[in-house]
């Protein structure tokens, strides 16, 4: 019998557009939904032309798919990162005690937050996004930013919650790490350069942010049963960056992923099931 994703994982990690995907699996939704999803509303979010309006196209979405759903909707442990902007540290809102490295006795299941204030904390992208502030259970008022800038892939953090939190043992540990891929700068970069030279700077940072913590991840745990799926796609019809809105781009780069899938899809299914 099939079963939803979440009942393959017993850890789900996420940060920026992977805590949107994060959340919906950990709650149950299929893959499908996921991706009528954002079919329906990145082209609405990323063609808004101001960060302003990009942030509230963001929260009304997570308003709109979470409501004022809590932490305790999730059906198997999740880790969603973002950034504590004035403290250069992450804020990783997490579903359940056990995966608490310490403070256990004040731990509140995604800071007291809802669901849909930690997605848009991950999400938030600045400068592509404003940086929003959020009020946890304990009634602190956080700055926050994309945890892709300090996590852009997550996969270290996950080993610790699952290693030092939640106890589990080295040898049953699978890995499955989904990475966006990278892909050639669009032409309109180099004209823009000199108006908005923040813009390719931070997908830069986001970019060897991904790549350290892949290597960092290697090196540290490289005998760990692993799948990590992350494509270069060279193509110069791949080009693409953050602010990606054309439906016709996007629907090739899912196809693209489908055939990434297809080329791992025996090594997936040994990890997982073997």
């Amino acid at each position: 019998m099939k079963q939803p994703l979440c009942g393959c994982f017993d850890l789900i990690f996420g940060t920026s557009t992977g805590a949107i995907i994060a959340a919906l699996l950990a709650r149950g939704e299929s893959v499908a939904k996921v991706k009528s999803l954002y079919e329906s509303h990145v082209p609405r979010i990323m063609g808004c032309w101001t960060s302003r309006g990009r942030s509230v196209a963001l929260k009304e979405l997570a308003d709109d798919v979470f409501g004022e759903a809590k932490f305790d909707v999730f059906k198997t442990n999740l880790g969603i990162v973002a950034t504590r902007w004035k403290d250069e540290r992450p804020m990783i809102f997490k579903t359940s005690v056990e995966q608490a490295h310490g403070s256990k006795d004040s731990f509140q299941p995604g800071f007291g937050c809802t669901v849909s204030d930690a997605i848009v904390a991950s999400c938030s992208a600045y400068p592509f996004f404003k940086r929003p502030e959020i009020k946890t259970g304990k009634g602190d008022i956080v700055l926050v930013a994309d945890g892709g800038f300090c996590a852009n892939n997550p996969t270290l953090y996950a080993i610790a919650d699952a290693t030092r939190s939640l106890k589990r043992s080295y040898e049953s540990l699978r890995v499955l790490s989904l990475g966006v891929g990278s892909y050639p700068e669009p032409k309109t970069w180099r004209s823009l350069l000199k108006l908005f030279p923040t813009i390719p700077f931070i997908q830069k940072i986001m970019g060897t942010n991904t790549s350290s913590m892949e290597t960092l991840r290697f090196i540290l745990f490289g005998d760990l049963k692993t799948v990590r799926i992350n494509e270069i796609f060279n193509e110069p019809e791949m080009a693409t960056d953050l602010l990606e809105h054309d439906l016709k781009k996007l629907n090739r780069l899912i196809q693209k992923g489908r055939d990434s899938f297809g080329k791992n899809e025996p090594q997936i299914r040994t990890l997982l099931f073997s």
